[in-house]
C-alpha cells in the first residue's frame, strides 16, 4: 500500500533531507511525496514527487496541497518556519510564519476527510526552554523561553497537543537538538555558528564564533545539547512509525536524543581531526546578543523517554561527527 507524504519546508536544507530519507525509506515503499515551501524544493532523484511552490501563510494555498493529483496525505511534516536570529528582529514576520501557518495546515489536515487522523510530526527546539532551568532535563520540565522563535515553537506545540486530544490530528512533536554540522550557507539562525566553525575551516573558509573574544576565552565552556544530522534525519523517520498508544497520554512532546558539547569541544574537535591550521581560520568577535539567547538554552537533557520510544542517540561526541563531515568535503571536491 503506498504513502502520501505532505511535507512542508522541503525547500530548506533539513526538509530535502527528510525528502530523500523518505524516498530511500524501505519500510515504506512506493511512498508518494507533496514538497511544497516558499521557494520551489527539488524531488529526490527517482522519486514519486510533486513539487509546489506556496505561500504557507495563505490559506487558499496550503488548502491546494491536500487536493493534489495524489489525494489526501496521510502523513504531514510541519518543517517550514523563520530562524531563531530572523524571528528575534522581525517579530510578526516570525509569528505570521511560525505560528499562523502552522494552524493554517493543522486546519487544513483536520478538515479533509481521511479515515483516521493524519500524522502530523512538527519539528520543535529546544529554543521553547528558558530561565532558571534544572541541571537535567526531563519531560516534566516546564518550557518558559526566552526568544521569540522560542515562544512561537512552543505556542505551535500547544495548539498541536490540542488538536491531537480532540482526535483531529495525530501529533507527534520533537523537540530537535541544536544539529551539526549543517552544510551550506549559514542559516539566519542563532546557532548557525555552531556548524559554521566547522563547516567554513574545513573548507578552507574563514569563520566566526560569537561567543568569547578568544580561543582562551571562558565562554567556549558554554555547554550545547547537540546531534548529528544523520541521527536527527533517522529518528525524524522513526517518528512517523510509532504507534500513537505509546507516546504519554497527556503530551506529544519528544525531546530528541542528543549529547552535551562545549564550543570548546567543538573547536577541539576540528584540531583532532583538520589540525590548528583549521582553528586559525575561526574568528572570535563576541556577540552579546547570541551569547544572551544560546545560553538560555539547556545543555542537558533526560534521554530515557525518547530511547524508550526507539529514538537513537550519537556516540562518541564530536570528534566523529567532525570527521564525517570532513569526508563529505572531501568527497564533494573530487
Amino acid at each position: 500500500m503506498s504513502s502520501t507524504i505532505l511535507v512542508t519546508g522541503a525547500g530548506g536544507w533539513l526538509g530535502s533531507l527528510i525528502a530523500e530519507a523518505l524516498h530511500s525509506d524501505p519500510t515504506a515503499p512506493n511512498t508518494r511525496l507533496i514538497l511544497a515551501d516558499v521557494v520551489k524544493p527539488k524531488a529526490p532523484a527517482g522519486s514519486n514527487a510533486l513539487v509546489i511552490q506556496a505561500d504557507l501563510t495563505d490559506r487558499a494555498q496550503v488548502n491546494a496541497l491536500f487536493t493534489t493529483s495524489f489525494g489526501i496525505p496521510n502523513t504531514v511534516y510541519c518543517m517550514h518556519g523563520i530562524m531563531s536570529r530572523g524571528s528575534e528582529e522581525n517579530f510578526e514576520l516570525g509569528i505570521k510564519v511560525n505560528v499562523d501557518s502552522v494552524r493554517l495546515l493543522l486546519e487544513e489536515t483536520r478538515s479533509v476527510n481521511a479515515p483516521k487522523p493524519i500524522k502530523f510530526i512538527f519539528t520543535s527546539s529546544l529554543a521553547v526552554y528558558g530561565g532558571p532551568l534544572r541541571d537535567i532535563i526531563t519531560p516534566e520540565t516546564i518550557a518558559v523561553p526566552q526568544s521569540s522563535y522560542g515562544t512561537a515553537k512552543l505556542m505551535a506545540e500547544i495548539m498541536i497537543n490540542e488538536y491531537t486530544r480532540r482526535g483531529w490530528v495525530d501529533g507527534r512533536i520533537m523537540r530537535l537538538p541544536t544539529i551539526t554540522v549543517r552544510p551550506g550557507p549559514p542559516a539566519a539562525a542563532t546557532s548557525a555558528f555552531i556548524s559554521g566553525i566547522i563547516r567554513e575551516p574545513l573548507s578552507g573558509v574563514e569563520a566566526t564564533c560569537p561567543i568569547g573574544d578568544s580561543y582562551e576565552s571562558p565562554e567556549l565552556s558554554l555547554p550545547l545539547w547537540l546531534a548529528s544530522p544523520e541521527t536527527t534525519i533517522k529518528n525524524l523517520i522513526l517518528a512517523r512509525h510509532i504507534p500513537a498508544e505509546r507516546f504519554m497520554a497527556h503530551t506529544r512532546v519528544v525531546c530528541l536524543p542528543g549529547f552535551t558539547a562545549t564550543i570548546k569541544d567543538e573547536l577541539e574537535a576540528l584540531v583532532k581531526v583538520a589540525g590548528k591550521e583549521a582553528l586559525q581560520l575561526v574568528k572570535f568577535v563576541d556577540d552579546p546578543v547570541s551569547r544572551r539567547i544560546v545560553s538560555s538554552w539547556p545543555s542537558v537533557f533526560d534521554n530515557t523517554y525518547a530511547l524508550s520510544l526507539g529514538f537513537v542517540a550519537d556516540e562518541g561526541g564530536m570528534e566523529p561527527i567532525v570527521r564525517r563531515f570532513q569526508q563529505s568535503v572531501v568527497k564533494s571536491d573530487r
